[in-house]
Order: structure tokens, then C-alpha cells, then sequence
């Protein structure tokens, strides 16, 4: 039978975070089982308040405004969101999903849902506190998760998440996950991706066909290890070796000062440049501080890219021992760089990027996660 679910998240595309593509994808996938699905997001890019994608997904942009740069945008009540409240209202959903719940638009979902008598339930995307890069700031942030985490569950007491990492995390705020809803990939999206070759980038880099290519796609933010990740490559100190940053974010010009001639910054690419840089690389490096199941993790085994990658999130889940890749306990340079010069070895990235794709086709596929998101209706 088919069920209607109105999926909220506070940021969507075209930002590319990893929430924002969890609830593409996802969406997409349970269009393709023969559900509907609206998504109610921020109008962070001054977009159309609604329309209907080419997937068929109904998409609701509320007004806001962009606090942080966009990272926290928050809702304006005026008479713009009364009016996308009122349609919002009208129609029937089966299940409300709530992404992330620090964001006061995650508030806004869990009122919606009471108020119209909706079952609903709250999806944990992270393994550590929203970060700033400032500790006095991080430390304001992370009071006001609290609060709004402490608000949030008066309404909604339903949580899963995208790993069993942030699943742990949730008992941070007195949460008790009910279960994991992965975090995946769409096979058949990479692989079509894959045959249109749009971008060469060894042959317009001049890289040699022999060299290892280390390749970092995301928000430049310091949490993420990009500085680390830089220290790591230059003390290999190899002319054999080159370094992708793929992503925008406040570190690019510090990162930038830094490098030198065989790092090359690429700026945010669209999701087919992002599949042939990763069919063009040998090595993706993720020495984050904090994920919970890191969609780029799972792009990486797609096109077989050998995964380095920290103990801090998800990704431990699907790289159980170094016969997939490698989990570093922390993300230290010298971490790294070991990890790093272990990955050089042809042979074995080669064995571990073939175990780690067959593990990814056993138990991360979007069919998988909706399947499961499905059955909480029943």
C-alpha cells in the first residue's frame, strides 16, 4: 500500500552535506518502492518556496534566516511560512522523519507532526557536538543542542540513526536509539556516473600513471583533519605522490598557504566530477573529528578508492579491520602518514578496496535503509 512521508531537514540541495544527500537519496529510493515524499527544508538560497524535482519529489522551502553563514539557518514565522504551514497542513503523511535534531527547524517538525496527529520519529546524523573552530563558541553551541534536544524529545520520542556510532552518541542526551537506518549508496547512480568519463584528472593534471593519488572530498573545516591530512602528505615527502582537496570551506586559503606544487584545490564539484576524481584516486583520506556514517566514505568504496578514515563515526561499521582499509584511533599527522604510506602498497589496497565494495553491496544500499524506514509504518 503505498504511504506518504514528509521527510524535514533544516539544510538540502543544493548544499552538499552529508544530511542533505541522505535525504535525496533516501527520498529518491522510496519514490522508486512507489511512496510519495515531501521534503520541508530552509530557503537558505533564496529558491523557489516550492516546487516538484524531476524525481517527483515535493520540495517545501520555508523562510529563514541564514544564520552562521547558512550552517544554522533559523525559521521565520512570518507570513510566507504561515502560508507553506497551512498547505503543509492539508495533506496527509504516514510517518514525519526528522533530520538532525539540534536545529530549531527540527523543532518546527516535531510540532507539525503533533499538531496533525502524526507518528514520528527523529534520525541521528552525527558523533560529536556541532563545531565552530572556536572553543569559547563551540561551548554556546553546544548548551543550545541541549536545550533544543531537551525540547525536542517532549515531542518526539522515536530515534534511530544513520550508524550505531551515532546511535551511542544519542546517549550523550539521554536518547535510547530504537535502531540504525545506514546511511548507503546507489550502486546503479555511481555506476552510470562512472561511464559518462566527464573529467579526466590525472591526463589535465599531468599526474604520471604510476603516482598515488590522495584525494579529500568535503567542507574544508578543521574538524574534518584537512590540516592534518596536509601535514601527513608533506612529511611523506614524495614526488610520486598528489594530493585532491575537493570542497569549499573557511580553511581553503590557510590550506592553500601551506601546500605546494602537487596539491591541487578544486573548489566544490558537482556529484559526476566527484565520482571521476575518485575513479582518478588511489587513496581517500577522511582524518575527521566527528561523523556518523560519512556519505563520502561510501563514494569512495563505490568506485574502489582504498578508505582511510578515523575511529570517530560510522565508517568503523562497514571497515571492521584493516582487510578493508583503515581506522586510525585518532587523527594525529603521524596517524596518518603511517596510514597513509601503509595504503602505497598496491597489493593489498588493491585486496581491501574489493573486500570493502562487496561488503558495501551486502548491507549499505538505499533499498536496504528504506526497506527499513517502510516497516515503521507497518
Amino acid at each position: 500500500m503505498k504511504k506518504s512521508f514528509c521527510l524535514f531537514c533544516a539544510n538540502y540541495l543544493p548544499n552538499l552535506g552529508g544530511v542533505e544527500r541522505y535525504v535525496y537519496n533516501l527520498s529518491k529510493q522510496l519514490i522508486a518502492l512507489g511512496h510519495d515524499v515531501t521534503v520541508v527544508t530552509s530557503n537558505v538560497f533564496d529558491l523557489p518556496s516550492y516546487e516538484v524535482d524531476e524525481n517527483g519529489i515535493e520540495i517545501y522551502r520555508m523562510p529563514c534566516h541564514n544564520f552562521m553563514k547558512g550552517r544554522y539557518p533559523i525559521l521565520k514565522k512570518n507570513a510566507e511560512f504561515k502560508e507553506l504551514d497551512a498547505k503543509l497542513c492539508k495533506k496527509h503523511f504516514d510517518l514525519v522523519v526528522i533530520n538532525a535534531r539540534f536545529y530549531i527547524h527540527s523543532l518546527y517538525a516535531a510540532k507539525f507532526a503533533e499538531k496533525n496527529n502524526i507518528k514520528c520519529i527523529t534520525i541521528e546524523h552525527g558523533s560529536t557536538h556541532l563545531s565552530v573552530d572556536n572553543k569559547i563558541l563551540d561551548l554556546v553551541v553546544a548548551q543550545v543542542e541541549h536545550f533544543v534536544t531537551m525540547l525536542l524529545k517532549k515531542r518526539c520520542s522515536d530515534y534511530y540513526a544513520v550508524s550505531k556510532a551515532a546511535g551511542k552518541w544519542s546517549e550523550h542526551f539521554g536518547i535510547k536509539s530504537k535502531g540504525t537506518l545506514y546511511n548507503a549508496i546507489d550502486l546503479k547512480d555511481f555506476k552510470a556516473a562512472a561511464e559518462k568519463k566527464v573529467y579526466d584528472y590525472r591526463k589535465e593534471y599531468n599526474i604520471p600513471e604510476n603516482a598515488t593519488v590522495i584525494t579529500f572530498t568535503g567542507r574544508l573545516l578543521k574538524i574534518k583533519g584537512v590540516y592534518e591530512l596536509l601535514d601527513a602528505f608533506k612529511d611523506i615527502n614524495r614526488d610520486d605522490l598528489y594530493l585532491f582537496y575537493a570542497g569549499d570551506g573557511p580553511e581553503k586559503d590557510g590550506l592553500k598557504v601551506k601546500s605546494n606544487d602537487r596539491v591541487v584545490f578544486l573548489g566544490q564539484i558537482d556529484f559526476e566530477h566527484v565520482v571521476s576524481l575518485l575513479k582518478a584516486s588511489d587513496i581517500y583520506c577522511l582524518p575527521s573529528v566527528s561523523e556518523g556514517m560519512p556519505t563520502s566514505v561510501l563514494e569512495a568504496i563505490a568506485t574502489h578508492t582504498f578508505v582511510i578514515t578515523t575511529y570517530n563515526g560510522g565508517a568503523r561499521e562497514l571497515i571492521t579491520s584493516e582487510e578493508y582499509g583503515i581506522i586510525t584511533k585518532g587523527n594525529t599527522v603521524n596517524e596518518t602518514k603511517v596510514a597513509i604510506e601503509k595504503a602505497m602498497e598496491t597489493s593489498y589496497r588493491n585486496k581491501a578496496c574489493n573486500n570493502a565494495y562487496q561488503r558495501l553491496v551486502d548491507g549499505f544500499t538505499w533499498q536496504k535503509t528504506a526497506e527499513n524506514l517502510i516497516s515503521l509504518v507497518k
